[in-house]
């Protein structure tokens, strides 16, 4: 069984967490967030965290929360805990009143599957911000 809960990232530990289990999903690939900034969840296996996710108030997109990350231990692939994250900052998104969520993936297949899941559907940023190849996501939270 998993469990997620939203957690305080100016806690010294949970940043701990946050940034091994950054480290442990992205290796070198991307850098580790500023996790003072938006809204963090992490997924605990017992007491095990397994996975994280967050979201910031976007700088692209009027309104909105940018779900800038999301990682799972490989171990844990297949339990739908990036989905279940997804809900989860959508619900806080609702509560902080922006009107949509939006993110981008690039070279990265079930990601962009679990977005169609969640009913985001893609769509062309005014102003790009990723490379040329990433596909932008939006999800309207508010109508």
């Amino acid at each position: 069984m998993y469990r997620i809960r939203e957690v305080d990232a100016l806690d010294e530990d949970i940043v701990d967490v946050l940034t091994d289990l950054h480290r442990s999903t992205f290796l070198h690939a991307a850098p580790v967030p500023e996790f003072e900034h938006g809204h963090w969840w992490l997924a605990f296996r017992e007491a095990e965290p397994v996975a994280f996710a967050g979201v910031v108030p976007s700088t692209h997109v009027s309104n909105a929360g940018y779900f800038c990350r999301v990682g799972v231990l490989e171990k844990h692939f297949g339990h739908r805990l990036q989905l279940r994250m997804m809900r989860a900052l959508e619900s806080r998104a609702r509560l902080i009143g922006w009107s949509s969520i939006v993110s981008d993936t690039t070279d990265n297949l079930p990601s962009a599957n679990n977005f169609i899941r969640a009913g985001y559907s893609l769509f062309r940023p005014r102003h790009p911000w990723a490379w040329p190849s990433t596909l932008y996501w939006r999800k309207l939270i508010r109508y």
